[in-house]
């Protein structure tokens, strides 16, 4: 990478790391958007998981209480079924396809939540296990698999502490899984590393700020911003897509 490139590459991370730290989600895809303008997307996504994985682990002393810990086991077991075949995807399939459709179904299901709709009582085991395939899928194959968990917590009455609390450990689980499913592709090279390893800082100061500002945050604020957030990375994905056609 050039140095014009790293330091682009440096600021998108940790403009994204702010969001994720505040909201719990968006860091994947607003930096595989962002730096897919200046590096192939299979060459961005593995490192973005090393990203993902160390976000996690920097929030999650600080969430572990709010976790809504019986949920999280059928959406993961879900997530392993689902990833192996976004992987390949990412391997061998055309994104943009991908890419328009599941902008198109993450805008619907954000107008619903925005015009009020919710769930009275948590979804069921096979709602669950079906969301963490369809999370997986998105996971492997373009590094974003939260838009249906985040759907998932937010249309649930789990609420905004809780669900942002549950959606970073659940996505701590899903990057830990997806790891070795990339190496197996031979997605995951020493470059890789290097990129994270250039971006770690950028990373933790971003995260440490965005977190800073949810612990001042109104819950009715919280969760037009992001539902307002979800819209805006869905119409981004979805627009990228048509792009790429």
């Amino acid at each position: 990478m050039s140095a014009g490139i790293i330091a682009y590459s440096v600021l998108c991370v940790f403009l994204a790391a702010i969001v994720r730290g505040y909201s719990g989600f968006g860091f994947s895809l607003l930096t595989v958007t962002a730096l897919s303008l200046v590096m192939p997307p299979a060459e961005i996504v593995p490192s973005i998981f090393m990203l993902e994985i160390a976000a996690s682990i920097h929030l999650l002393p600080g969430i572990w209480k709010d976790v809504h810990w019986r949920s999280i086991l059928p959406l993961l077991a879900g997530c392993l079924i689902g990833t192996p075949l976004g992987v390949w995807f990412l391997a061998n399939v055309p994104a943009a396809p991908m890419q328009i459709a599941l902008g198109t179904v993450v805008l619907v299901f954000t107008a619903l939540l925005w015009r009020g709709y919710a769930m009275k009582t948590m979804p069921g085991t096979a709602a669950s296990v079906a969301t963490g395939g369809a999370s997986g899928l998105l996971n492997g194959a373009f590094g974003t698999g939260g838009p249906p968990v985040i759907l998932f917590y937010f249309a649930s009455p789990a609420g905004n502490i809780a669900g942002r609390a549950s959606i970073i450990a659940y996505f701590l689980g899903t990057d830990v899984m997806a790891l070795p499913i990339l190496g197996h592709q031979g997605l995951l090279t020493w470059d890789s590393l290097v990129r994270a390893v250039i971006f770690l800082p950028a990373l933790l100061v971003g995260v440490w700020v965005g977190s800073r500002s949810f612990q001042s945050a109104d819950p009715a604020v919280f969760r037009k911003w992001v539902l307002a957030l979800l819209g805006v990375l869905a119409l981004a994905s979805a627009i990228q897509g048509l792009v790429a056609v």
